[in-house]
């Protein structure tokens, strides 16, 4: 995928991803603040935005930092801080290529979230939007073949946002929930996940 590709591509299925705004609202509102919805609409908005103004010569890497800017830009959660830090520390491992594969797609996740993973003191398991691109990541590297991978990741940051609801929520304001917490889906992960099912369908 080369630059005019990967930003169109990423306009989509952020486009689309708005859609879920009232979704994660309210699975947002019933564990934390309910600010989530407007940080993805927010955020999606300003991405789309960010991207319509860059050139097609930038770099995948430029693409990313873009993005990330943007993305921090438009809101002060600490969401927004957390998946513009992740989708920065992605940019680096796309240094000086001009186009991006499978393999550099999983560099970047992974990179993405051992970022999420540091900053936000979170770890699979915790019930963050870790439990949802942890899985995803694993599942891309093990799909028989490239056609496949990405309906792979998504199988299986359904099952990660599923197996959420079995468990009580560890960081951030859901924590304070304590076990209410269990029974409902992790927002963030949810996000993640509609996400990949956006991207696929654009």
């Amino acid at each position: 995928m080369n630059t005019p590709e990967l930003k169109t591509a990423i306009a989509d299925g952020l486009a689309r991803l708005s859609t879920h705004a009232d979704e994660l609202r309210d699975l947002d509102a019933a564990l934390g603040d309910g600010d989530l919805g407007i940080t993805v609409s927010s955020g999606s908005q300003a991405v789309i935005d960010a991207l319509g103004q860059l050139d097609d010569s930038v770099s995948p890497s430029e693409v990313a930092k873009a993005c990330a800017k943007a993305f921090a830009n438009a809101n002060p959660s600490t969401m927004a801080a957390l998946v513009a830090g992740g989708l920065l520390a992605g940019s680096k491992v796309w240094s000086g290529k001009t186009t991006i594969d499978l393999t550099d797609s999983i560099d970047f996740a992974q990179a993405a979230a051992d970022s999420i993973s540091t900053r936000g003191k979170s770890q699979r398991g915790d019930k963050t939007i870790l439990d949802a691109l942890m899985p995803a990541i694993d599942a891309l590297r093990t799909a028989p073949t490239t056609d496949t991978a990405l309906s792979a990741a998504i199988a299986a940051a359904e099952k990660g946002v599923e197996d959420t609801k079995g468990v009580q929520s560890r960081r951030g304001r859901a924590a304070w929930l304590q076990e209410r917490s269990i029974g409902l889906a992790d927002p963030g992960a949810t996000a993640f996940l509609r996400f990949l099912q956006e991207w696929k369908t654009r």
